[in-house]
């Protein structure tokens, strides 16, 4: 026995396998893409405006860097240049200096063979002094009493302001303070030439020190204590429109609003994230008994819309402030709903709300808004059989969004009723957003898959159809067969888990064919009118009745109705035999069935591949049989329900419908309950009250054998024993 798996399970593994690697990849992408690439980087800078509000996500304490930088800052700037104490040398050495001068000066003035202008040009000879004219003229001029007084004025001043410190960038201040320190009781010629002597020789006698300067102000730095900055849950740190200064960009970064540059411990995280939450779905798809979990195209359509939802959410949220709450991410989870049910429309929801908010202020707030929205909604829709449905689950969603919104807000001291307005209105919209879009989506999507949604299955119920006003109109027995034949699927579809909205659909149109040749069946004849069976040959009789499966096929495909519809059609009789025309030309064969080709009377099938066409299969044998047959007794009627499903079950036609024989039980007892209220026996009134009322139905059954024998001759029975293949 060869167990190599087949090719093309081999392909569809492959298909999962590139599909689930291809999707992580996206999502990574949609996370890290921000955070890695500058062009689409929202992270605001130092001297750039704020693009929206930033708010405290929750409490925290930090020693602040930048203000701790800033106060040592300031205590450095405050320490002054310091200087070195006054040099006596250098005042010791001025004052000889001005001692020798005085000393030449006082020869010249004794100097009597010298001339006055000769006198005048020898004073202007000093080196260290410049005298200007007129004090060289006033003091050749003294007598030497006051000249002895005027150089003994001049060195009292001279050491005064020596004994000072006297910076370089202060020697000017020092000069100028010279006329004042000069005595009062000299005249003011005389304190003149002492202010201009004295000023010659005036130098600094302080110099800057570095070393002591640095070691002041590193002392000053390291004074400064450290300074904390702390900031309450729903503190505003900084507004829309306020341009950011270091500090603003330092508590964005230690509260997690900002991130300034991608870290790898981040992007591991991420990844890990983003894996598990794979893990997670994948996981659920590989247990799930869905069809769609085994379907490439319905997988494939998932992770689409998954990943354009978690794309647009991660370009459109970040550095908003109300637009999170607008955007409508719960419209995945209603499109999801509809199209492949509620359970994994909840369960694929929270890894989209959880990566659609990750790394984002208010991550928690947003994740639950989102999460519980989204579930809320989806258990609100339902089965999603209606219009309002949806914008029901819209509504539910707002009132969940809201709550999550006052839980976060309220208890924040810095929110004010009109930002709690606007958030709860942001969630009014986002429910009719989600609602709208979902509507839109779930109904083209289906179109795309060949999916019917029960909305669309709804809508099919609908008396005014184009194509049921045909079978009314055309076939009215063939209606009325459809609707018991629906109620009677319903029933047993409800209770063996099945789609009874699919089923019933499939119910009204699965005899849709019919309505081209209407009168070559029972339900359409008008007793006491001749059988056109009876005159014809078996093999074109036989042609006729099982043409009205691919006539149906042709009119679902003409009014445009879903596949799955359709396949009610094609299954409802499997391949089994039109067994009263085979009857009839083996009979014309002389009894050798050898001479007859079975395959002439076999329906084109196929065998019923669901749950659902088999119990219409069954359903429709039932009810034919005990239309035909009328029961005596509710024995009776369990007896023939009982052999229609054994008969189909012999025959192989449920082989490859997923149907247990615990199902077949249930299936049985609800065809008898339903059965036993519509053909129930009827009281026998008396001859003279035997007058048809006006009242009773026109579908009053005929007696069973007339009934019978007229259901024989259009084909839909099988002879002696043998069961309906209606």
């Amino acid at each position: 026995m060869n167990d190599t798996p087949p090719k093309s399970s081999l392909r569809q593994n492959l298909f999962y396998i590139v599909l689930l690697v291809f999707s992580v990849a996206l999502a990574l992408a949609a996370i890290l893409l921000p955070d890695l690439s500058p062009a689409f980087s929202a992270t605001p800078s130092v001297g750039e405006v704020a693009s929206q509000d930033y708010r405290a996500p929750r409490s925290l304490t930090y020693t602040s860097e930048v203000l701790t930088e800033e106060r040592r800052a300031e205590a450095e700037r405050s320490v002054l240049p310091i200087y070195t104490s006054p040099n006596t040398a250098v005042a010791r050495q001025q004052l000889e200096r001005l001692q020798a001068a005085l000393a030449y000066i006082t020869s010249v003035r004794a100097d009597q063979l010298a001339t006055p202008n000769q006198k005048l040009n020898d004073l202007a000879a000093l080196e260290d002094i410049r005298l200007s004219r007129k004090t060289a003229g006033a003091i050749l001029g003294l007598t030497d009493s006051r000249w002895e007084a005027i150089q003994q004025e001049t060195f009292q001043v001279l050491g005064k302001v020596m004994g000072s410190a006297i910076r370089p960038e202060n020697l000017d201040d020092a000069r100028s303070r010279i006329p004042v320190l000069v005595s009062l009781s000299l005249p003011e010629e005389q304190a003149d030439v002492v202010a201009e002597l004295v000023q010659a020789f005036v130098a600094p006698n302080s110099e800057y020190s570095e070393s002591l300067t640095q070691q002041a102000r590193q002392a000053a730095r390291q004074s400064v204590e450290p300074v904390s900055r702390t900031f309450a849950l729903g503190q505003t740190v900084t507004l829309r429109g306020q341009v950011l200064d270091t500090a603003d960009i330092e508590a964005l970064q230690q509260l997690k609003l900002i991130q300034l540059g991608p870290r790898w411990q981040d992007q591991i995280s991420v990844v890990a994230l983003v894996l598990l939450l794979a893990f997670l779905l994948a996981v659920y798809l590989y247990r799930s008994k869905e069809a769609f979990a085994r379907d490439p195209r319905s997988l494939a359509l998932i992770a689409l819309l998954f990943l354009v939802f978690l794309v647009s959410a991660r370009l459109v949220i970040p550095t908003r402030t109300v637009i999170p709450y607008l955007f409508p991410l719960a419209a995945y989870s209603l499109t999801v709903a509809a199209l492949f049910g509620g359970s994994f429309a909840m369960v694929s929801s929270i890894p989209l709300a959880i990566l659609s908010a990750y790394g984002l202020p208010y991550s928690l707030e947003l994740t639950l808004y989102y999460t519980l929205g989204s579930l809320l909604a989806v258990l609100a829709l339902g089965q999603a059989r209606r219009i309002i449905s949806f914008f029901i689950a819209g509504a539910w969603f707002t009132f969940a969004g809201a709550l999550v919104i006052l839980v976060y807000r309220l208890p924040a001291t810095t929110t004010d009723l009109l930002g709690l307005a606007t958030l709860i209105g942001a969630a009014a919209i986002n429910g009719l957003a989600s609602a709208s879009i979902a509507l839109v989506l779930q109904y083209l999507l289906a179109q795309f898959l060949g999916m019917t949604t029960p909305l669309h299955l709804m809508d099919l119920t609908r008396s005014d159809h184009p194509l049921l006003q045909i079978i009314l109109r055309d076939a009215p027995g063939t209606y009325q067969h459809g609707l018991q034949v629906a109620n009677l699927s319903e029933q047993a579809a409800e209770r063996v888990g099945a789609d009874p909205l699919l089923i019933r659909v499939g119910a009204l149109y699965h005899d849709a064919g019919k309505t081209l040749n209407p009168s070559f069946f029972i339900e359409n004849q008008v007793p006491g009118f001749p059988n056109p069976h009876q005159d014809i040959d078996p093999v074109k009789s036989a042609k006729i009745i099982i043409s009205h499966v691919t006539d149906g096929l042709n009119l679902t495909r003409k009014y445009g109705l879903p596949r799955s519809v359709q396949n009610f059609v094609t299954e409802h009789h499997g391949t089994m035999i039109a067994r009263f025309q085979y009857v009839k030309a083996v009979e014309a064969a002389g009894g050798d069935e050898s001479k007859v080709d079975k395959e002439l009377f076999r329906y084109p099938g196929p065998k019923p591949q669901s749950r659902e066409t088999a119990i219409l299969m069954l359903a429709d044998g039932c009810e034919a049989r005990v239309r035909a047959e009328r029961p005596k007794d509710e024995e009776d009627l369990r007896r023939i329900i009982r052999g229609v499903i054994d008969d189909r079950l012999t025959r192989g036609q449920l082989d490859q419908a997923d149907l247990t024989l615990r199902d077949l039980e249930k299936i049985e007892g609800s065809f008898f309950t339903t059965m036993r209220s519509i053909y129930h026996p009827r009281v026998k009134y008396p001859a003279d009250l035997e007058i048809r009322s006006v009242e009773e139905p026109a579908t009053t059954p005929l007696p069973n054998r007339s009934l019978a024998r007229e259901a024989e001759t259009a084909g839909e029975l099988t002879t002696g024993t043998s069961q309906s293949t209606s």
